[in-house]
């Protein structure tokens, strides 16, 4: 019999892995800072129009959100560079498909299993 489990991946913390993680942060960073500018844009429009208080609501929670999530990665960014080599950050979770037959130690199988990658390579499986 198949079960699906959950296994953890993580990452651990090379010269080459910090530059990528501060390359990603930084693209979602100018990418939410554009969406920002761009709900702005609109929320003005929507201004000097005079439509529905409720729209203009919407776009300044949707302003808000963004400046919010801006500073959260400007926080992670601090964080990255905090990070000493050689740490293991949790980067996703996956599903994995495990075989499961009779007779074999049910607490093993279900024992938390973790990927840890180190530039791009699988170094262990636990």
């Amino acid at each position: 019999m198949k079960i699906l489990q959950r296994v953890s991946i993580k990452q651990v913390i090379t010269e080459k892995s910090k530059e990528q993680l501060v390359t990603q942060f930084k693209k979602r960073k100018q990418q939410l800072e554009r969406e920002r500018d761009q709900l702005y844009f609109e929320l003005k429009k929507i201004n000097k129009t005079k439509k529905n208080p409720d729209i203009r609501a919407k776009y300044t929670k949707e302003i808000e959100k963004r400046y919010e999530d801006i500073k959260n990665i400007q926080f992670q960014l601090e964080q990255v560079h905090i990070l000493p080599l050689g740490t293991e950050i949790k980067e996703k979770e996956i599903d994995a498909i495990i075989e499961v037959n009779e007779g074999d130690n049910w607490d093993e199988l279900i024992k938390e299993k973790t990927i840890v990658i180190k530039d791009g390579i699988v170094e262990q499986i636990r």
